[in-house]
């Protein structure tokens, strides 16, 4: 015991790079499941913009299981349009923010019922059907639950001063997709906007390129009127 105190006391100063190493390790780790996290959002939504492009080919199942997938579809496109709208978002952040108890239980209803969904060309059996619609149904609840207190507690979780900077993203959000402003108001907006809202809510990669691509659009040609011929030279 003697010489392990003193092993101890002569090599203390190995506890700093230790106690280094050892952070950095979890660092790391928490660092990669949110990259691993953000991939799974973003793999996710692509997937339902591609549905929400065409009319999904119908599965060769039962009547009772396509209406099932068409509720769940149709409730997943209405969060789409949250979680793609910068303006709604700002309007109603609760329903981007994980942390609130009503949109935490929506999330994790819907993974549930991404779970249960049938891939492909699959025919659920009568106890997975049913199972896969009452978990739809929660689904469709937890989200009407969810929209319903985003759209009454708007921005009330927010400081006076986050407040103010959400009401000033909004003005300036209309400024940067006004195809009225000259290209360099809006891309000026635009930089604006997303300064005001760093750190209160985080827009989806998704989010920020649907935007962008309306701050990019070009502003309308004014056609121009035919030129008028020159006069006519009097006769000699």
């Amino acid at each position: 015991m003697h010489d392990i105190w003193n092993f101890a006391g002569s090599y203390w100063w190995l506890v700093f790079p230790v106690f280094g190493m050892t952070m950095g390790a979890i660092n790391a780790r928490a660092k990669h499941r949110e990259v691993q996290a953000r991939r799974r959002h973003r793999e996710q939504l692509e997937l339902i913009r591609a549905q929400g492009g065409a009319s999904p080919a119908p599965l060769p199942a039962s009547d009772d299981q396509q209406r099932v997938v068409d509720a769940h579809d149709a409730v997943t496109h209405r969060w789409l349009e949250y979680e793609l709208d910068a303006s709604k978002l700002i309007s109603y952040p609760a329903m981007s923010d994980g942390r609130q108890p009503l949109t935490a239980a929506f999330l994790r209803a819907k993974k549930v019922a991404d779970n249960l969904r049938p891939r492909g060309g699959e025919t659920l059996v009568p106890d997975r059907l049913k199972e896969y619609r009452d978990a739809v149904t929660d689904y469709e609840v937890a989200f009407d639950v969810a929209e319903r207190d985003a759209r009454r507690v708007k921005d009330a979780a927010f400081s006076a001063d986050e407040r103010r900077r959400l009401d000033t993203a909004k003005q300036l959000l209309t400024v940067a997709t006004d195809q009225a402003a000259t290209p360099s108001e809006r891309q000026l907006a635009y930089k604006r906007v997303r300064e005001e809202l760093d750190g209160l809510i985080w827009l989806s990669d998704e989010a920020v390129v649907e935007l962008e691509k309306k701050v990019a659009l070009e502003l309308p040609r004014t056609p121009t009127a035919p030129a008028s011929p020159p006069p006519a030279e009097p006769a000699a």
